[in-house]
């Protein structure tokens, strides 16, 4: 882990079309910060776990400009595990980019800025990693936040449907249902969210369907 708050250490930055959340299909320039401290079963980007190249802030954001989209996500591994991710975030917003963050809400996001939109996962079952959850994390949930849960059978999804109702989740924010990547049939998730009327959005990765698991994409 990073420590500093002028540098972060990058597994890579690259333009693509995001591929999930609010803004799908829209051109996307990614961060993606190395390092994470979950183990998610499901997980897809092991690769950013270690390695990386330690990168000022100021050279994050040259390299941001370097490409047109004015949309930038700044993702992981856990990007939150670094401190200086606060300060690329803030810096960004100050340059008039539509920030989003992808964090596993595992690491306390107080200090987010709050014109970043914050995309917090839910751990379920499913993911091994659901004893991470920091459930304070759903105090600082703005209107403009999405609250993600990646589902990987039945009972990832009735449990997420009790998150719903103990959390009240949908009065806070956008929730996403989103089947784990070849381990849950879009059909069957999407017929039991209908069937039980849940007012969720159902999210594939689209990135998957144009490009699979090709890492930078």
């Amino acid at each position: 882990m990073n420590n500093n708050n002028d540098t972060l250490r990058i597994t890579e930055i690259f333009l693509s079309l995001q591929g999930e959340t609010k803004t799908v299909g829209l051109p996307t320039t990614f961060v993606r910060l190395t390092g994470c401290p979950l183990r998610c079963q499901y997980c897809d980007t092991a690769y950013a776990f270690k390695g990386g190249a330690l990168v000022s802030i100021a050279d994050i954001i040259k390299r941001i400009q370097g490409f047109y989209a004015t949309q930038v996500t700044v993702t992981g591994g856990e990007p939150l595990a670094q401190p200086g991710c606060i300060t690329l975030l803030r810096e960004l917003c100050d340059l008039g980019y539509n920030v989003s963050l992808e964090t596993s809400g595992a690491i306390d996001v107080t200090e987010v800025d709050p014109r970043v939109i914050k995309v917090v996962d839910l751990k379920t079952p499913g993911s091994k990693e659901m004893h991470r959850n920091l459930y304070s994390n759903l105090e600082h949930i703005t209107a403009h936040d999405q609250i993600k849960f990646v589902i990987c059978d039945r009972a990832d999804f009735e449990w997420s449907k009790a998150m719903l109702i103990e959390h009240d989740l949908c009065a806070k924010c956008e929730v996403l249902f989103s089947p784990s990547y070849g381990q849950m049939q879009n059909r069957d998730l999407a017929q039991w969210i209908l069937d039980d009327q849940l007012p969720v959005r159902f999210q594939v990765q689209l990135h998957k369907y144009i490009w699979g698991d090709e890492p930078g994409r």
